[in-house]
């Protein structure tokens, strides 16, 4: 399976994930010179901006992990646009990932808040 192709799957899962667990889906996919953000959705007055990362296997780590410092960097100063776009300045918001890890047939999904 491709990149494109493995990103789109845990694109689904999530936003699946995330509604079921309340969240509104406000923007997929939001991009700016700055970097993109995967996922822009609303749990209760918050903005949460979310990292999507699936693995198939832990030979590289766990999903979180591959969320660094320079990629941290780019998803907060791409989230300060969307803020500004949308006239959110004043709303509460955080960064979180999720993470989608393989285990046989199934995927096991769970929340990782991101401190920046």
């Amino acid at each position: 399976m491709d990149k494109r192709s493995k990103g789109t799957i845990g694109e689904q899962l999530a936003i699946k994930f995330l509604r079921r667990h309340g969240y509104k889906i406000l923007s997929r996919n939001f991009r700016t010179k700055t970097g993109e953000i995967d996922i822009i959705a609303q749990d209760r007055k918050s903005i949460v901006f979310i990292e999507v990362k699936l693995r198939d296997t832990l030979s590289f780590g766990y999903p979180s992990e591959a969320v660094n410092r320079t990629k941290a960097y780019h998803l907060q100063k791409t989230a300060l646009i969307y803020l500004t776009k949308n006239n959110f300045s004043e709303t509460p918001y955080r960064f979180e990932i999720l993470s989608i890890l393989k285990e046989d047939r199934r995927y096991r999904i769970e929340i990782i808040p991101l401190e920046i």
